[in-house]
């Protein structure tokens, strides 16, 4: 019986973007591993519904947030801050490694330029918690959970001959980003289907993660780049006469 090819075959991947791709695993892994840690050192109770994801960064212990006053104490809070600068980083790095997996067109360019304020959006909430410069975080909230999100739809709309928007990869990130909008306008409402604003923001925030370990499978799984073939050193053929006019 003959296998099925995969659905990503006839892309040649260089080796480069297989490490971006890496990169882009290690980024999502870390930063939830690192969320699980950070929350198992609260001492008091801590829900995905009702705490955001920067409270795990805060650091300073008390009432936060006049709009939802909740009490906030993270003793791990420079793990977690950490692990945001560094996420950033990494999804930075694996979108440059990957390079040509976009593809061409004005679509990918968007999507590479609204990704990359997406990184460095991460990295400033890292540098600068919301306890102690609330108006430079929420712009780092902002490129993550705004622009970010805008860049999931332009990456909906890839040119098909790229890897990243070739057929089912392309519905796959459509359905990410549509509900990446719908998560970040009912959190910036301030508007509570029924999970907690904290798993509204969550839905926003996490998208990319979501999208980002779709896409380095599919590189992982893309056709390898072919072997190059080795060169036979010159000389006479078996069976060739040689200078004596004799066959060798």
């Amino acid at each position: 019986m003959n296998s099925q090819p995969s659905p990503y075959a006839g892309h040649r991947i260089p080796g480069a973007a297989r490490i971006g791709a890496a990169a882009w695993i290690v980024a999502a892994v870390q930063f939830f591993a690192v969320q699980l840690a950070v929350q198992s050192g609260w001492r008091t109770p801590y829900s995905w519904a009702t705490f955001n994801i920067s409270d795990l960064g805060n650091v300073h212990c008390g009432k936060w947030d006049a709009s939802r006053p909740r009490y906030v104490c993270s003793p791990l809070h420079d793990a977690m801050n950490v692990s945001f600068a560094v996420h950033g980083v990494l999804l930075l790095a694996g979108a440059l490694l990957i390079g040509g997996c976009w593809g061409r067109g004005g679509a990918a360019v968007a999507a590479r330029v609204l990704f990359v304020l997406n990184c460095g959006g991460w990295v400033l909430v890292g540098l600068v918690p919301a306890d102690v410069n609330e108006n430079l975080h929420v712009l780092g909230a902002l490129f993550i959970m705004g622009l970010g999100n805008i860049g999931l739809v332009c990456a909906g709309f890839l040119r098909r001959d790229s890897l990243f928007g070739g057929g089912r990869l392309r519905l796959v990130t459509l359905a990410i980003a549509a509900v990446a909008q719908l998560a970040t306008w009912l959190f910036f409402a301030q508007a509570d289907p029924g999970i907690g604003l904290g798993g509204m923001e969550r839905l926003a925030a996490f998208a990319l993660d979501a999208w980002v370990l779709v896409m380095a499978v599919a590189v992982f799984r893309a056709e390898k780049p072919a072997e190059r073939p080795v060169e036979k050193p010159a000389g006479r053929a078996h069976g060739a006469p040689g200078r004596s006019g004799t066959w060798v």
